[in-house]
């Protein structure tokens, strides 16, 4: 719901940023490698509680998430670099809540288990009709320089980035806080399955 504002924040930035990496030959694809490794100390972090430093690898990982996206605009965007950046974002998404599910089973695991069952949710749906779109050349009327059609919902990007947040400040309320924005993504999930099947079913 908040990336197509989002975006427009950090846009100029990234854009400023990713100008050194590209001069040193670094490519969007280390980037989102380097970023990807980074955010896995997060699920030790987390298993230990040392809430504040996964906080800090969550956060540098979504940096190095967006600035991939930047520097891939500056070399040029590829299929391959695009199935790369959204399969390990998935997997990052996945890994927060296990995290705290490791570092208090007892208080958090059926909630965590809900908020992951409902990252497959949107995942799939997202996913799916991305292929579908790139099968029949529909492109997204808002984010035209993705590699992926980006079908929006309730709970994107920008929502998840700041659960994750607040899970790390509030750590003892992660459950209460994961029931809610797992409730959210399956109303995303199910306006989006039904968005996408009326689209298609137009095309």
């Amino acid at each position: 719901m908040l990336d197509r504002y989002a975006i427009k924040v950090i846009r100029w930035p990234l854009t400023t940023f990713s100008a050194l990496p590209d001069k040193l030959g670094i490519t969007a694809n280390q980037v989102t490698l380097a970023g990807f490794v980074i955010g896995l100390f997060a699920l030790p972090a987390l298993a230990l509680e040392a809430y504040n430093w996964a906080l800090g690898f969550i956060i540098i990982n979504r940096i190095f998430d967006g600035l991939d996206g930047a520097i891939a605009r500056r070399q040029g965007i590829t299929d391959c670099g695009g199935f790369l950046d959204i399969t390990l974002d998935f997997l990052f998404y996945s890994m927060v809540p296990f995290g705290f599910v490791l570092a208090n089973p007892d208080a958090n695991a059926v909630a965590g288990a809900f908020l992951i069952f409902s990252f497959i949710g949107t995942g799939s749906s997202f996913l799916s009709f991305a292929i579908m779109a790139g099968k029949r050349n529909i492109e997204s009327p808002v984010y035209k320089q993705k590699s992926l059609y980006y079908i929006g919902g309730l709970t994107e990007g920008t929502e998840t980035i700041a659960c994750f947040v607040l899970f790390c400040l509030f750590p003892a309320h992660f459950a209460t806080i994961a029931w809610v924005f797992g409730t959210l993504c399956w109303i995303t999930t199910t306006t989006r399955i039904w968005a996408g099947y009326q689209t298609l079913k137009e095309a």
